[in-house]
């Protein structure tokens, strides 16, 4: 292990820390946490100069002291742009000197993935795995895998005694290293991990300083604030005056590296020195010798760690003469040593020697290290830095540097990307022999942009590229507006995209030509997605199925985006018809041919999971996302993902959809498109919720809805469909019958589909049967009848089971059972024998539509009624044992809990079976893992306050989480909690 590994460059490490009283006993605690209970987040916050680096040298002596592997990275000022180079400085090294054993430990899988990243797992070729490499990805969720990838390292890294991950100065650090941050604090690694980052709160991104909080519970800030006086006097020892002390503290304000500097200035005059202390440090810099200062500043040039034969390239050094300055600048503390390799002792430092060099030199500095690399043969993301820095205009083999540089780190780093085809785009001659290039690269940018969250930079170089193209050239002209047009409707601006659309057709002087035809998909798009399907049909019945002069793909393409208006005007007969036709059109066509409508694809898809025809549905979004994936298409990727886990919830493949909705949730946070983001955060509460876990269910749900995006259109009226429906689960009753209704508009011009509204009514059904017992619990739906409220309960029931026969479409098997579901919680009370046969047939029915969940429930429903009827018991414990296999096949934790208790009720003993093996204990009660920390506290004999404080959670959500816990437990008291967790 070399010096960035056994420990990093800390400056003052040699001399006893002074105060800092608070912080230290923040950074024990978090080692603390981390030993007892897994990952923590560190973040250090403090100006310039404060002491976070010295106060992370001394929380790796803590970890060194605990038995924790301390690794060390450090962002750098002149090479933010650097994809991940915090984390590559901090595991790189590490990785290098243990590359087989990480490859066995993590997989080949993800070692390919992370080979793209880090050099030192790439040495010797990348390893062969099945998992494609980032170069294979061009999609933003190229980037979530990485994430993933490094994550499970990182736990991996940890065992068996812990790891200590720094990583300094991340207010320098790239767009890629911060979203891992971000993903890291919401999906902790396994094992003792403690990640600490430092930070200077006004230079950072404002997500920097929301880590800690993101963390939760596990998060842990602390300000590094300046010295007091007596500090100070501390700090510079008895041999300095009191009087010269007073005026080192005045000067310097506190703030360790300013008192540090000013004190090495020995006898000059402190009132008298210059109000910076950047002029400090030019004062340090002056006493050094003429060659030292050329090497001083030729490393500053070279990279924040530097090896001394680049440091002599960019001084025209011989290496002789390189080593005696280094020699020098160790010995007068402006560089130190970090193995073979060396780095200043504090990046103000590098800061102030950088800027000391003239800018014409520094710009040679840069071309002659640019140079040397190329005859090396570093690949072009290494040389890229230097060339941005040094090329000039016109310089064309500096363009081709720079433009291999951003293609080769789109898929993992599209920011950085973006930044070096900024660049190349500079450089790059302005006159008609390189007309084309700029405007493929000018199309490139916009893609890169795009997918790296900047929606606005790309949407607004879409519109520069209109306005360079020629007037008549319309294919390009067209393709460029509905590139620009998507990335509108991704900002959540229809109405900006519509109206460009509108105005770039209007030019055409044909408007049946080629070239409008995609213009015009967008267009029907648009209007699907303000469920104005009229509008959508009258585009649609204007355009043909295929034309000679039309480009390949673009027949599946408008073929694609058929079926949905049909579905819309229940006219299921074509719009199973046109599904059909465009499922052949498909599978006849290659992938190059429908990699540019994916947009529309993505409708058939959705489309035929609206259908029912879920085995087509799958297929289709599964080759489509492959696609988008080998494209860079994130903003259709992330739709899809969303379609696909929505699909895997009607067939009852609730893992499979959870982990599904969690990709396109991340991918949809990575593009920053609110409208993406309530698309995904929607199927995953429909699968947290079905899956048992109420509470997260309702958080991605509130989420969902308080995105505050897509008024007025479909998407954003299913999110509040989801909430709903989850406050349902939850047995939240009254909560949940409100929000469904709102979510579909009380059954007046509603805007969900219409699967959507027979399942609303059947739920409707479901919530007024179920509040008849007068309680929030939703406890068996076959116990006794009330009077009065329950009446009125009833009688609504029956309403929506009424509703339901008129929603429901015979020529759609996936949706038939429905009606027949809400019907037999209708008669559940007053005729809980009719009730049981319809809650039978509705079972068959939706078995047969491949609906696996619901005929669980359909079956659950029935063995309930059962229990009500005379002689029932045997036929309820048959459809309640077979209800119970449904639950575990699919994952559906809460219902298997709520079946099983009834089985329990009974007299028949149930074993855990394969839905308690994830979940524990929680999974046995229906608890969700916060609800049964919650209980086990309680049952210890814990206060609500004292609970909340174990708990980091606020008292009135501990009330909440007891409340739900007496409905899942069916209990009553404390006591009884305690008692049902021993039974």
């Amino acid at each position: 292990m070399d010096g960035r590994t056994a420990g990093p460059v800390v400056t003052g490490m040699s001399v006893p820390l002074v105060g800092r009283r608070d912080a230290l006993t923040a950074l024990r605690g978090a080692m603390a946490a981390s030993h007892r209970d897994g990952f923590q987040f560190l973040a250090l916050a403090g100006e310039p100069g404060a002491g976070k680096t010295r106060l992370l040298g001394e929380l790796a002596a803590m970890a060194g002291e605990n038995g924790f592997t301390a690794l060390w990275g450090r962002a750098a000022e002149y090479e933010q742009m650097l994809p991940y180079s915090a984390l590559v400085d901090a595991l790189d090294d590490h990785l290098d000197a243990r590359r087989e054993e990480v490859v066995r430990t993590v997989g080949s899988g993800q070692a390919t993935l992370l080979s793209g990243v880090f050099p030192g797992l790439a040495a010797g070729g990348a390893p062969a795995g099945d998992e494609p490499a980032l170069a294979d990805d061009r999609s933003g969720l190229a980037r979530y895998r990485l994430y993933r990838a490094v994550r499970h390292l990182v736990g991996a890294l940890a065992e068996p005694t812990g790891l200590l991950l720094v990583l300094d100065d991340v207010h320098w650090a790239d767009d890629g290293t911060l979203e891992f941050l971000d993903h890291v604090v919401r999906h902790p690694p396994a094992g003792p991990v403690l990640m600490a980052v430092a930070y200077r709160p006004a230079q950072a991104a404002p997500r920097v300083a929301t880590l800690a909080a993101a963390a939760g519970p596990r998060g842990h800030e602390v300000v590094v604030g300046p010295l007091s006086a007596a500090e100070v006097r501390q700090f510079l020892g008895p041999d300095v005056s009191r009087g010269r002390g007073t005026a080192l503290y005045e000067a310097s304000g506190g703030n360790p590296f300013y008192l540090e500097a000013l004190a090495r200035m020995g006898g000059t005059d402190v009132t008298e020195l210059p109000p910076t202390v950047l002029a400090a440090l030019q004062v340090e810099l002056g006493d050094l010798s003429p060659g030292a200062l050329l090497v001083a500043q030729a490393a500053a040039v070279a990279a924040d760690e530097f090896e001394p034969a680049v440091a002599a390239v960019a001084a025209e050094l011989p290496p002789d003469a390189t080593l005696a300055a280094l020699d020098e600048l160790v010995e007068r503390d402006i560089v130190r040593s970090a193995g073979a390799r060396f780095r200043f002792r504090h990046p103000l430092v590098r800061r102030a020697v950088y800027e000391s060099a003239a800018a014409g030199w520094r710009l040679g500095a840069h071309a002659r290290i640019a140079a040397r690399l190329a005859e090396l043969g570093a690949p072009a993301t290494v040389r890229a830095h230097h060339v941005e820095h040094s090329g000039s205009f016109g310089d064309l083999p500096a363009v081709e540097v720079l433009v291999a540089a951003a293609r080769a780190v789109t898929a993992h780093a599209p920011a950085t990307s973006a930044h070096w085809l900024q660049a190349a785009l500079r450089l790059m001659p302005d006159d008609a022999g390189a007309r084309e290039d700029r405007l493929a690269l000018m199309l490139e940018l916009s893609w890169a942009q795009g997918i790296s969250g900047r929606l606005a930079e790309g949407r607004d170089t879409a519109r520069e590229l209109l306005r360079m193209l020629p007037e008549d050239d319309y294919p390009r002209r067209g393709r460029a507006a509905r590139v620009c047009a998507l990335m509108e409707r991704q900002l959540d601006r229809p109405q900006e995209a519509r109206a460009l659309l509108l105005d770039e057709l209007s030019r055409l002087p044909n408007p049946r030509a080629a070239a409008a035809v995609p213009m015009r998909m967008r267009l029907v798009a648009e209007s699907m997605m303000r469920v104005d399907f009229r509008a959508a049909q009258a585009v649609l019945d204007l355009m043909p199925d295929n034309a000679d002069d039309w480009e390949p793909g673009l027949a599946v393409a408008v073929a694609a985006l058929r079926p949905m208006p049909a579905l819309a005007a229940r006219r299921t007969d074509d719009a199973l018809r046109y599904a059909e036709i465009a499922g052949k059109l498909l599978a006849d066509a290659p992938d190059e041919h429908l990699s540019e409508w994916l947009d529309a694809i993505a409708w058939l898809c959705w489309a035929e999971s609206y259908l029912g025809r879920y085995g087509e549905a799958l297929r289709h979004f599964d080759r489509a996302a492959s696609v988008a994936r080998s494209t860079g298409q994130t903003y259709i990727l992330t739709n899809l993902l969303a379609g696909r886990a929505k699909t895997l919830v009607a067939t009852g493949r609730l893992a499979e959809a959870r982990a599904t909705a969690e990709e396109s949730v991340e991918g949809a946070r990575l593009l920053d498109s609110g409208q993406q983001l309530v698309f995904a955060l929607t199927q995953l509460c429909l699968a947290e919720s079905w899956s048992g876990d109420d509470e997260a269910a309702l958080r991605a749900g509130e989420e969902a809805v308080r995105c505050g995006v897509g008024a007025g259109e479909t998407w954003e009226a299913t999110a509040r469909y989801a909430r709903g429906q989850a406050l349902v689960n939850a047995g939240r009753f009254a909560d949940g019958v409100e929000a469904v209704l709102d979510a579909c508009n009380r059954f007046e011009s509603p805007r969900v589909d219409p699967g959507t509204l027979l399942q609303a009514s059947e739920t409707l059904a479901y919530a007024d049967a179920s509040r008849e017992t007068g309680t929030e619990a939703g406890a068996g739906i076959g116990a006794g009848a009330g009077a009065g409220a329950d009446t009125e309960a009833s009688a609504r029931a029956a309403q929506w089971a009424a509703l339901a026969v008129r929603l429901e479409d015979p020529r759609l098997p996936a949706y038939c059972g429905f009606a027949a579901l809400a019907r037999a919680h209708a008669l559940s009370r007053r005729d809980p024998s009719s009730a049981a046969a319809a809650a039978e047939e509705a079972a068959r029915l939706l078995g047969a539509g491949e609906r696996r969940l619901d005929a669980g429930r359909a079956l659950l429903t029935a063995g309930l009624a059962h229990l009500g009827t005379p002689g029932g018991r045997s036929r309820a414990r048959e459809n309640l044992r077979a209800a119970a296999e449904v639950f575990d096949a699919c994952g559906a934790r809460g219902l298997k809990a709520r079946t099983e208790r009834e089985l329990r009720r009974l007299g028949v003993r149930v074993g855990g079976g394969a839905t308690t093996a994830p979940g524990g204990q929680a999974t046995r009660f229906g608890l969700s893992p916060r609800e049964l920390e919650v209980a086990q506290l309680v049952a210890e004999g814990l206060t609500n306050q004292q609970v909340a404080e174990r708990l980091f959670l606020s008292v009135r959500t501990v009330e909440t989480h007891l409340s739900r816990i007496f409905t899942k437990l069916e209990v009553t008291s404390r006591v009884g909690v305690a008692t049902a967790l021993t039974r």
